[in-house]
């Protein structure tokens, strides 16, 4: 299935609802930033079936949502068009789908790069205190953001680290 393809059209229906005054409630907004951050994981550790499974039922009741909000206010020529383009992303294989990956200033070229988002359930110093035990780079950026790089293996594992700190603590 193409996650990261699914979450696009998504996002990109919820853009589009926005533009024509439809709100979103924030629920649903927080739900589609943690399905993309799952993906993020999916994609360092592909072994981790449930993370996938957990994206799976994200995804859907995100399009539940969404599909109900737009048949009640655009009528079904609107979602006809969405759940095409909804069915073409779900047929593309996960591997295929690949992150527009974005320029990070000041990284070597020889080395992997994540950006993370930090928040109450993921503070700053719990982040850079597992990047530099994992003897990683860390760099502060604006809108509360974390620039964080290193070797590929050693971003991979923390990667995983990350997913498992927050696994168990959402549990």
């Amino acid at each position: 299935m193409g996650y990261l393809a699914v979450w696009k059209i998504l996002e990109e229906m919820v853009v589009d609802f926005r533009r024509r005054g439809i709100s979103v409630p924030s629920h649903v907004i927080n739900e589609l930033r943690q399905t993309k951050a799952l993906i993020s994981i999916l994609m360092a550790d592909p072994a981790k079936l449930d993370t996938g499974r957990k994206i799976e039922e994200q995804l859907q009741s995100i399009e539940a949502f969404l599909m109900m909000e737009a048949q009640e206010k655009l009528g079904s020529s609107y979602v006809d068009e969405w759940l095409r383009r909804l069915e073409e992303a779900y047929r593309q294989p996960f591997d295929e789908v690949a992150e527009a990956s974005r320029f990070a200033v000041g990284v070597p070229r020889d080395q992997r790069w994540i950006r993370i988002k930090t928040s109450a359930d993921l503070p700053a110093e719990t982040v850079k205190a597992m990047a530099e035990k994992a003897g990683l780079s860390v760099e502060e950026q604006a809108g509360g953001y974390l620039l964080i790089h290193g070797e590929d293996g050693l971003v991979k594992d923390f990667v995983k680290k990350i997913a498992s700190k927050h696994e168990a603590e959402s549990t």
